[in-house]
């Protein structure tokens, strides 16, 4: 059963003035493909940004694919890869057990 991760913003911290971006809330979640199995990492980014800067971009021109490679680029790509690694043993964990126990009454018929 094939495991994907999902990275996501869930909230950001901007200034009013110029629109920078000082802080992000973001997620990692590992989904069963084909199942309920999930296991969630989350965490917070801090930025410090400079509107002058050529490739500034104002918090209304952001994309959420944007931020998330802020994110992934202040972790790593070893933390970013540990992290996923990390969250899909646990959707197989989950899984491994979903398929060694079950449920119901052996009289009842399906």
């Amino acid at each position: 059963m094939p495991v994907s991760t999902t990275w996501s913003i869930l909230d950001m911290t901007h200034m009013d003035a110029d629109g920078g971006v000082i802080n992000a809330k973001w997620q990692c979640v590992a989904q069963n493909d084909s199942g309920p199995e999930r296991a969630v990492w989350g965490g917070e980014s801090n930025f410090t940004y400079d509107p002058s800067a050529p490739d500034f971009t104002p918090y209304a021109d952001l994309t959420e694919t944007q931020v998330i490679g802020w994110v992934k680029d202040q972790l790593g790509a070893e933390e970013v890869a540990a992290i996923q690694t990390d969250r899909v043993a646990k959707v197989d964990a989950q899984i491994q057990m979903n398929n060694e126990e079950s449920t119901g009454l052996p009289w009842e018929t399906a």
